[in-house]
């Protein structure tokens, strides 16, 4: 089976997007969130090619509000952003499992599909982010890996980078496309002006 974990954290105002509720403010910033967060799960959670969870943290938040009856939701437990995908990865039961975020307003199923495609023939698939980050991360979890998780500087631009540092030779990847995950005001602006229509596809 394959496995599909969305990442959430629970839609409160001023608790979500702060780096972009600093630029648009913070109603307009859980707008966002919360209306990206449904879709992503709307459009992704239908595809019986993998199984969807939403791993989430924050307040206690009544989910069944937000996700389709289908979904079922995980605690992303305490730690950052590394120690909790850890904590996702070796808690889902056997087979692939790809970890994404919920501000990526352009995914597609598509994309999942070739991420999950690509761990056919790797060992570790991601797909990069322009900020130097990556907007998803998956492991096939054939065989041990090393910690991949470990020394990364989250949330900046050497993400990436520090992220395949902790590889070595034994151990393949591969990449999907490039794509932007809205976190900041610049980056909420190139959506807005560039790809606003492709949240509807």
């Amino acid at each position: 089976m394959r496995h599909l974990v969305i990442f959430a954290k629970a839609p409160h105002l001023g608790a979500v997007k702060r780096r972009l509720a600093h630029n648009i403010g913070t109603l307009a910033a859980l707008q966002f969130y919360e209306r990206n967060l449904r879709s992503t799960l709307r459009r992704l959670c239908r595809d019986r090619r993998w199984s969807t969870k939403l791993a989430v943290t924050g307040t206690p938040t009544r989910w069944s509000n937000i996700t389709p009856r289908t979904v079922c939701t995980m605690e992303q437990g305490n730690g950052d952003l590394g120690d909790r995908m850890r904590r996702v990865m070796e808690a889902m039961p056997s087979g692939p499992v790809i970890i994404i975020g919920s501000d990526i307003p352009n995914i597609t199923r598509n994309d999942i599909y070739n991420a999950f495609s690509e761990l056919g023939r790797n060992d570790i698939v991601l797909g990069p982010a322009p900020d130097g980050g990556f907007w998803l991360i998956g492991q096939a979890r054939r065989r041990p890996l090393p910690a991949i998780f470990r020394n990364v500087r989250w949330s900046s631009q050497y993400t990436l980078n520090d992220t395949l540092a902790n590889l070595d030779i034994r151990h393949t990847h591969s990449f999907v496309r490039r794509m932007l995950d809205v976190d900041d005001g610049e980056s909420f602006e190139i959506w807005r002006k560039k790809y606003k229509n492709a949240i509807n596809r």
